[in-house]
């Protein structure tokens, strides 16, 4: 029981001085390799594969509570989670992922107004 009770000290000690980038991703784990491998999609990574990378901040926002909004009515649960580091304050933030070609993303950009002129150009380019 002791050797146990010193090993989590130990634990503890080494995740206290771990780069705060390192511990994030340890916190986030399978969740951050399915997103770096583009299995699942953060909601800006969306935006900018549809042509709204250049969104201000706060209509990315907007947008990402539109389609949780959207996730939610369809599956009942809230998207899985995943920390990241925002785009330009570079602060770690929590953040939505979904599929790539979830409903949930297409339906927050009709729901919001600040995005529904990618939605037009979304669909044209698919046609």
């Amino acid at each position: 029981m002791l050797a146990t009770a010193k090993l989590r000290r130990r634990i503890k000690a080494a995740a206290r001085t771990a780069p705060k980038a390192l511990r994030y991703r340890a916190i986030s784990g399978d969740i951050a390799v399915l997103v770096d491998a583009g299995i699942l999609v953060r909601t800006g990574d969306f935006l900018a594969r549809v042509g709204g990378s250049d969104l201000p901040d706060g209509q990315q926002s907007w947008y990402g509570r539109h389609a949780k909004k959207a996730y939610k009515a369809r599956h009942g649960v809230d998207p899985v989670k995943v920390w990241a580091r925002h785009r330009t304050t570079g602060k770690w933030i929590h953040v939505h992922v979904y599929g790539p070609i979830d409903e949930a993303l297409y339906a927050g950009l009709a729901s919001y107004k600040g995005t529904r002129h990618l939605l037009a150009g979304t669909f044209a380019e698919a046609a």
